[in-house]
C-alpha cells in the first residue's frame, strides 16, 4: 500500500469532474419536483443525451454542438413524459420508469456504430494567471466550461426559486396545483416547462460523461447516475446548495475509493465501491432532518377540468 501516490490536488480537481454530471441531472430534477412532478426517467434522458451528444460531436467535430444536441435530445425525450403525465394523465412513476427503459434501449440502438470511436476533445477553460497559481489554480481554474456551468446553474436555480416571480409561481404549483389554478396560473404549462428544463439538464449531464469525463461511448455508461440524482434531490430536501454539496461529496468519495484501490489498500474492492453510495446517503440523511422541503403536490396528477 502506497498512499503517497495519491496527489491531493489532483484528487480534489478530479472529484469536481466526477460530481458534475450528477449535479446537472439533480439540479434539473429538483426544478421538476418543485413543480410537483416526479420524473423517474432521469437515467433514460441522461443516456439519450450521452449518445446524442457523442454522435453529434463526432459527426461535426464540435464538442460544443454535441453538448447542445444532448440538451435538445433530453428536452425532446422529456416531452414524451410530459405528454403522458400532463395530457394523458398517466401515472408519473410508471411513465418515468418506461422513459428510462425506452432511453436505455434507444441509446443502445443508436450507439452501435460509435463504439470504439474517440470524440473531439473539449478544451479546458484556462484562466490567465489564475490557472498558474499553485494548488488553487489546478483545483479551481483549470476545468472545462461545463463544470463551471453546473455551479452557475445551481446558483441560478437557487435565485430563481427564492427571488423571482417565476420561481414563486413554480413553487405554488408544486405546493398546491388546485390553488395555483384557482389563481389563474397555467399549471400544465408551468409543469411542462419544468419537465423540459429537467430533461435538458439530464441530457447535458449524460453528454458530460460521454464527451468529457469518459470520452468514449459505452452502452449503459451512465451507470445509475440518474437514480443517484433522484435520491440526492430527496436527501438534499429539495434545496439547490445541498444538492451541490451532496454531488461533490459523492464525487469526492468515488474518486477517493478509486485512488485507494490504485494504492493497494487492504480493503476488499467491493466495500470500496459501495462506500460512495453509503457515505453520501448517511450524510444526506443527517442533513435532511429539515422535513419542510418536500412539495405538497409532488407526484399528484392535475386535472385541467378542476
Amino acid at each position: 500500500m502506497d498512499l503517497s501516490a495519491i496527489n491531493p490536488v489532483l484528487l480534489i480537481a478530479s472529484l469536481m469532474v466526477a460530481a458534475t454530471p450528477l449535479l446537472l441531472a439533480a439540479i434539473g430534477e429538483l426544478v421538476v419536483e418543485r413543480a410537483g412532478v416526479l420524473n423517474l426517467g432521469v437515467e433514460g434522458m441522461m443516456i439519450i443525451g450521452a449518445i446524442a451528444g457523442f454522435a453529434i460531436a463526432v459527426e461535426t467535430t464540435s464538442p460544443m454542438l454535441g453538448l447542445v444536441a444532448a440538451m435538445v435530445a433530453g428536452a425532446v425525450l422529456s416531452l414524451l413524459f410530459a405528454f403522458l403525465t400532463q395530457f394523458a394523465l398517466a401515472n408519473q412513476v410508471a411513465s418515468g420508469l418506461a422513459l428510462t427503459l425506452f432511453g436505455l434501449g434507444l441509446s443502445a440502438l443508436m450507439g452501435q456504430s460509435y463504439v470504439g470511436i474517440k470524440p473531439p476533445a473539449m478544451a479546458k477553460l484556462d484562466i490567465p494567471v489564475l490557472s498558474d497559481l499553485p494548488v488553487i489554480g489546478p483545483i479551481l481554474f483549470s476545468h472545462d466550461p461545463v463544470l463551471y456551468i453546473g455551479i452557475g446553474l445551481t446558483a441560478a436555480v437557487w435565485w430563481f426559486l427564492k427571488k423571482s416571480r417565476g420561481g414563486l409561481i413554480l413553487r405554488a404549483v408544486g405546493e398546491s396545483h388546485d390553488a395555483a389554478h384557482a389563481l389563474g396560473y397555467n399549471v400544465i404549462r408551468v409543469r411542462i416547462l419544468a419537465i423540459m428544463f429537467g430533461g435538458a439538464c439530464a441530457g447535458l449531464g449524460g453528454a458530460y460523461i460521454s464527451l468529457i469525463r469518459v470520452p468514449q461511448w459505452t452502452e449503459g455508461m451512465t451507470a445509475g447516475i440518474g437514480w443517484i440524482a433522484l435520491a440526492l434531490v430527496v436527501f438534499a430536501s429539495w434545496k439547490p446548495w445541498r444538492v451541490l454539496l451532496g454531488a461533490y461529496l459523492f464525487g469526492g468519495i468515488n474518486v477517493l475509493q478509486l485512488n485507494l484501490q490504485a494504492a493497494g489498500i487492504a480493503i476488499p474492492v467491493e466495500y470500496l465501491a459501495m462506500s460512495p453510495y453509503l457515505i453520501t446517503i448517511l450524510v444526506l440523511v443527517i442533513m435532511s432532518a429539515d422535513k419542510s422541503g418536500a412539495p405538497a403536490s409532488l407526484g399528484r396528477t392535475f386535472h385541467a377540468s378542476q
